[in-house]
Parts: structure tokens; sequence; C-alpha cells
């Protein structure tokens, strides 16, 4: 039992090696629980605060295939989809290693 809690607190920021971006709102729920997962694994991630700027909106709808809600996250220049989508890959065990792959460069 103790291993189990052990497992589910302990974080592991050294083995964040993706490039980790997020558009949001600052009064976003949804931004403000995916980023609380991010900071959660330990992720530094930078965050791109759109609040009300046109310009902003369309280059992120242009990364995101046209998706404009937010948030929207990218690791590593894919696109992975808002805060559901986060929170999905987190639940089948497909957010790690996505975190851990570095940058290709």
């Amino acid at each position: 039992m103790l291993g189990f809690l052990k497992s589910i607190f302990e974080r592991h920021p050294e083995n964040v090696k993706a490039n980790v971006e997020i558009y949001t709102w600052q009064t976003c729920p949804y931004c403000i629980r995916a980023k609380l997962l991010l900071r959660w694994k330990g992720v530094q991630f930078t965050e791109y605060k759109i609040d009300g700027n046109g310009a902003a909106r369309v280059k992120m709808a242009d990364r995101a295939n046209g998706r404009r809600s937010v948030p929207q996250i990218f690791i590593n220049d894919q696109h992975i989809g808002g805060c559901d989508d986060l929170y999905e890959l987190d639940r089948t065990g497909q957010l790690d290693p996505l975190l851990a792959q570095p940058v290709a460069g």
C-alpha cells in the first residue's frame, strides 16, 4: 500500500525532456486544469496567454488544425489537443512517454 501511495505522489521532472507549449486564457477553467496536471508532473512549459489577442488566436488555430478553443497543447511541436485530450493521454499511460522524448534536433 505504501508503495502505491508513493507512486502516486512521486514526481520525476528529470524525466521530462520534451518541449511543451500551451495556449491559454487566464480565467479558463480548462486551461487552469491542464496547467495543474503539467505542473504536477514537473513539466516546465511555455505558456501563450492569448486573452483578447485575435492575431495570437489565429496563430494558435493555424497550429491546432483549426481548433480555436483553449487550451491548445503541443508537445515537441505535435498537437496534443485540449485539456480533455491531455488527461486522456495521462489516463491511458501515453503522456509520460511523450514527455520523456527529447526535442528533435
